[in-house]
């Protein structure tokens, strides 16, 4: 089975040596988003729900450059800085799959990269 690199110039480059994502035979694997805006380089952190699309942006840029979207998506797993924010990121969350969710997972941790608010992944079938 053949490894390859998907990369999307609309979404954050990585912060460390890992890449956007991976595809191995019919699987995506999409490494954790944040809430980086590619344009301006800016983390959104002010508003969970702004910050939560701009997540959901980035993971829906990365899934397009490998010519699949969120109907193709098979498993998420949030985490969170703060559980009390998980109702609002559920709803954001839930927009994007309005048929089939994904299964996912949601977990609190004490501390996500540039210091956000929600990392977001995802595993995609082709």
């Amino acid at each position: 089975m053949s490894k390859n690199v998907i990369y999307s110039a609309n979404a954050p480059d990585p912060v460390g040596p890992y890449s956007q994502a991976i595809q191995a035979g019919n699987l995506l694997f999409v490494s954790g988003q944040v809430a980086i805006q590619k344009s301006s380089g800016n983390v959104i952190t002010g508003n969970i729900q702004d910050e939560t699309h701009q997540v959901m942006k980035n993971l829906g840029e990365i899934l397009k450059a490998a010519n699949l979207d969120f109907s193709n998506v098979a498993k998420c797993t949030i985490f969170l800085k703060d559980m009390n924010n998980f109702p609002l990121v559920n709803d954001v969350y839930g927009s994007y799959f309005a048929k089939q969710p994904p299964a996912r997972e949601t977990v609190e941790v004490s501390r996500l990269p540039k210091d956000v608010n929600v990392e977001i992944s995802c595993i995609a079938v082709k």
